[in-house]
């Protein structure tokens, strides 16, 4: 059943019922005729770069991801080229970047194209989809972009695009929303050309059909049932909510000579794999003389700090606090997991983004 402006509102249902057909063919028409977006990776048929550019963007906007990309391709312009560079200086490519998780999954993916399979990209959504730090929608967008395969992408701008065309205000984070917009976008797509369907309802909900949209550009707005009922900045809903926790980190930069000590972070928690100074987790604010105690417990001397700073850095589930102390100390310390390294050598170790800035604002 075609939706026509004027229903009312749509709250779930069969996909079928909630899908404009014409709306294709217009997508595809403006696609041509106004689309001026442009990005290195469109109309790319290099898997390689495919794949590299989906990980970068993965819960990163254009404008922040295309500096990697750029910076990964001139440095690695290949698979193998990839798979064979040492990890710690991957990950100082990827520094900045946030959600280092996709940077380990990167390098694993790397190495196993290059020595598993010599370097070539499985050619089929299902294996694709198998790849480690690929999940459904990045391999829709690989296998419709290399392959031209009937896969539909649905990242956040799709979902946004067909909640407001269709007026439906079935949560998209919702299983229930997720299997009715799965659906219908898999029916938008059109036969032979999905390749140029994905980017382009992408690029559409980037450019018009915004978070605030540009309705009187839009081409398709005598027809979307969110336009026509005055909702468009109500859609999508989305039923969760994100919890934010908050920590209190204390890092302590131990100078000797030119030398700082630091380590590698370990674990299972944030910033894994990148590098850090000695650290005191507090569970909230802490009084100087409090912190000086724990620090003295935990390395044997009372810190003698010569400045301080404050920033903060907000994760999509972490509010962190950082406090930076500079401490210089007359003999080197052995402190088991760090390694004293001269401020010279400092560029080529990856850095959480807060700690990097301070590296760079202290000219250290």
């Amino acid at each position: 059943m075609r939706s026509v402006p004027g229903d009312k509102k749509k709250t779930g249902g069969p996909a079928e019922e909630l899908v404009n057909p014409e709306f294709t063919e217009g997508l595809l028409r403006w696609n041509r005729q106004s689309n001026s977006r442009q990005m290195p990776w469109k109309g790319e048929k290099d898997i390689y770069r495919i794949w590299l550019s989906e990980i970068i963007l993965q819960q990163t906007r254009v404008e922040q991801g295309l500096k990697y990309y750029q910076n990964f391709i001139s440095r690695f312009p290949d698979i193998h080229t990839l798979a064979r560079a040492p990890e710690d200086e991957v990950y100082k490519y990827w520094e900045g970047l946030g959600y280092y998780s996709r940077c380990r999954n990167l390098i694993a993916t790397a190495r196993y194209i290059s020595n598993e399979l010599d370097g070539k990209f499985p050619s089929d959504y299902d294996s694709i989809l198998k790849l480690k730090g690929v999940g459904p929608y990045t391999a829709a967008a690989i296998a419709s972009f290399a392959y031209n395969l009937p896969h539909a992408v649905l990242d956040g701008n799709v979902f946004r695009v067909l909640s407001r065309i269709t007026g439906n205000d079935t949560p998209i984070d919702s299983a229930q929303g997720k299997k009715i917009f799965t659906e219908l976008a898999m029916q938008l797509v059109p036969e032979g050309k999905a390749g140029i369907y994905n980017q382009a309802i992408m690029d559409f909900g980037a450019t018009i059909c915004k978070p605030v949209p540009v309705c009187a550009s839009c081409f398709y707005s005598m027809s979307c049932i969110a336009y026509q009922s005055g909702r468009q900045e109500l859609l999508p809903v989305k039923e969760k909510t994100i919890k934010q926790k908050s920590r209190w980190m204390h890092y302590f930069l131990l100078e000797h000579n030119s030398e700082l000590l630091i380590r590698k972070r370990g674990g299972r928690d944030i910033w894994k794999d990148l590098h850090e100074f000695l650290l005191i987790e507090t569970p909230g604010v802490i009084a100087g003389k409090e912190l000086a105690e724990i620090f003295e417990k935990q390395f044997g001397f009372l810190p003698v700090i010569h400045s301080k700073a404050e920033l903060r850095q907000k994760l999509t589930h972490q509010q962190i606090h950082f406090f930076l102390y500079r401490i210089s100390v007359r003999e080197k310390i052995d402190v088991p997991g760090f390694t004293w390294v001269n401020t010279r050598d400092l560029e080529q170790y990856a850095f959480p983004k807060s700690l990097q800035q301070y590296l760079l604002d202290q000219q250290i």
